[in-house]
């Protein structure tokens, strides 16, 4: 220990400081013949490690923070309808369905439901009704409109939520399909067998999964990666007890091991 303690005093100064003259000769700091020695190169890599560090901790400390903010964006909007519509547990194949009633309404007193919504998140003012009637029954293609129907007069969904964006949700497209002039009298429908109100034209498995797991998994992930680098870069009880386990693994027996833990706790012997 006291050899460690006076190796300290002994120590040659910093780079910077050294000059390229005779030993025994003096010069001042702003003389010529004072020039400093260039950076060796394991500085410039630590100065250039320092710096993207810097900037790489910057950056994902951001993705960190966008990746609380995402997920809790995706939580009304992906998360919860996904969840709704597996609960809903739909139908793996189409019914029959055929239109029963079409009312176009105006003012948010009459629009209390619609079939369609642009835009999740305001009650319309313009909206369309649709309401049908449904057979559980396979739709093939080149069906006859059936005599007698399990349900009449269901609310008709352009999906599990009733609502959308443009451009994949478009409501006056929608009610020209299937209520318009031209507009098939039977077609393909997909009804809840939980909730038996429910019927929805689009309906598919495997985007509602693939939805849902996307936005459970890439926010959690790019938050977990962040936090985990930020934490062993700048966590010095992270970083100390990983080195501290690289350089156990060297010793073999508990006692150098345990040693070993003795000079690293006592912050007299930190010569370097």
């Amino acid at each position: 220990m006291s050899t460690l303690s006076r190796s300290r005093a002994t120590l040659s100064p910093a780079t910077s400081e050294r000059s390229t003259l005779p030993m025994g000769a003096t010069a001042d700091a702003g003389s010529q013949e004072f020039t400093p020695l260039e950076p060796t190169r394991e500085q410039l890599l630590a100065h250039f490690f320092e710096r993207f560090k810097f900037y790489t901790s910057l950056c994902l400390g951001t993705s960190a923070i966008l990746a609380v903010f995402a997920f809790l964006f995706l939580i009304p909007f992906v998360v919860e309808p996904a969840i709704q519509t597996i609960l809903a547990e739909f139908a793996p194949e189409a019914g029959i369905c055929s239109v029963s009633d079409h009312v176009y309404a105006e003012t948010l007193t009459n629009c209390t439901w619609a079939s369609c919504r642009e835009g999740c998140t305001t009650m319309p003012t313009r909206c369309h009704k649709i309401r049908v009637n449904l057979a559980r029954k396979p739709f093939v293609g080149n069906e006859t409109l059936p005599i007698e129907w399990d349900e009449i007069d269901l609310k008709f969904l352009i999906n599990p939520e009733g609502c959308g964006y443009p451009p994949k949700v478009n409501c006056s497209v929608f009610a020209i399909e299937y209520a318009g002039r031209k507009a098939p009298k039977i077609f393909p429908c997909f009804y809840s067998m939980t909730r038996p109100e429910l019927v929805v034209a689009r309906y598919s498995w495997e985007s509602t999964i693939r939805g849902l797991i996307l936005a459970l998994v890439l926010p959690t992930t790019v938050f977990v990666f962040s936090l985990s680098v930020l934490a062993y870069w700048h966590c010095h009880c992270c970083d100390r007890a990983c080195n501290r386990r690289v350089h156990a693994e060297s010793f073999t027996s508990k006692e150098d091991s345990k040693l070993l833990c003795e000079l690293d706790d006592d912050p007299t012997d930190d010569v370097f």
